[in-house]
């Protein structure tokens, strides 16, 4: 896998913690009392926790071979790869106080 893929990935896991959002990672894989595993954490229990409720899941995989998409800004015209124009964003921050 593309190193910028898997980075790409893994920041778009590390945002969604930054909202306390629920996020797994590790190898799927099935017990041998059928029980679904996401690294060391039990899926079913997980999926248990949040019945009822409206959820969104994503699911990255890291050995994904497939190219990074390279995006143009609308604003400032640069070239990027990440989730956001990255020059925008420290502006914007910037811009705010928030630096």
């Amino acid at each position: 896998m593309s190193a910028m893929r898997r980075a790409a990935i893994l920041k778009l896991a590390s945002a969604a913690y930054e909202m306390k959002l629920d996020v797994m990672n590790g190898v799927i894989a099935r017990d041998n009392d059928g029980v679904w595993r996401i690294g060391g954490h039990d899926l079913t229990d997980w999926l248990a926790r949040h019945e009822g409720e409206e959820a969104a899941l994503v699911l990255g995989l890291l050995n994904d071979e497939r190219p990074v998409e390279v995006r143009t800004c609308r604003t400032c015209g640069r070239d990027y790869t990440d989730l956001e124009c990255p020059y925008c964003r420290a502006n914007r921050i910037r811009l705010r106080g928030h630096a």
